[in-house]
């Protein structure tokens, strides 16, 4: 197995992306709202708040996997502390399961926070989303129940953001 390539998302690869992550979050939650679902195949509309990633096979050129990392200076509308790094969107494609992308990706984000001079990584998950919090757990993620909360959906539903934090040299 070979590392993949993690690099910027390039202009002509939003869709590519979008139906990766679609492809990822479908698979693993049925429970989706429609609207996600679709916000899930254009990450274009996010650009200007985040920064796309991709994991990239180097034999073959196929993107495995996709991260967003927000951009330096944003703060989610409060949410994140200028010295943190906020990601949302992990993915890996369903056929590149196992290959340890996810884990690559997150170092990533780990990395990209040292080298800007953050203190800590924050990320937000759905309660469902079980497997991505034994992910997270395994590479030193801490839920912060203080930073949790309720957000209203488009249809009428409610969702329970869990919030995971990481402090950079742990």
């Amino acid at each position: 197995m070979t590392t993949p390539l993690i690099r910027p998302a390039g202009p002509d690869e939003y869709p590519a992306i979008g139906e990766l992550t679609h492809a990822a979050y479908t698979t693993d939650y049925t429970d989706l709202s429609p609207h996600y679902r679709d916000e899930l195949k254009h990450p274009e509309a996010l650009l200007d708040d985040f920064e796309f990633f991709v994991a990239e096979d180097t034999g073959t050129g196929q993107l495995l996997g996709t991260i967003a990392l927000l951009r330096p200076g944003r703060d989610q509308g409060g949410q994140i502390a200028q010295d943190e790094l906020y990601f949302r969107l992990l993915a890996t494609h369903p056929s590149a399961r196992g290959r340890g992308i996810g884990i690559a990706l997150t170092q990533f984000a780990l990395d990209q926070a040292a080298q800007r001079g953050q203190r800590a990584v924050v990320m937000n998950s759905g309660p469902v989303m079980v497997g991505a919090h034994a992910l997270y757990r395994k590479l030193g993620f801490r839920r912060e129940p203080d930073r949790e909360g309720i957000v209203e959906l488009p249809d009428g539903r409610s969702l329970q953001l869990l919030t995971f934090v990481r402090d950079v040299g742990a």
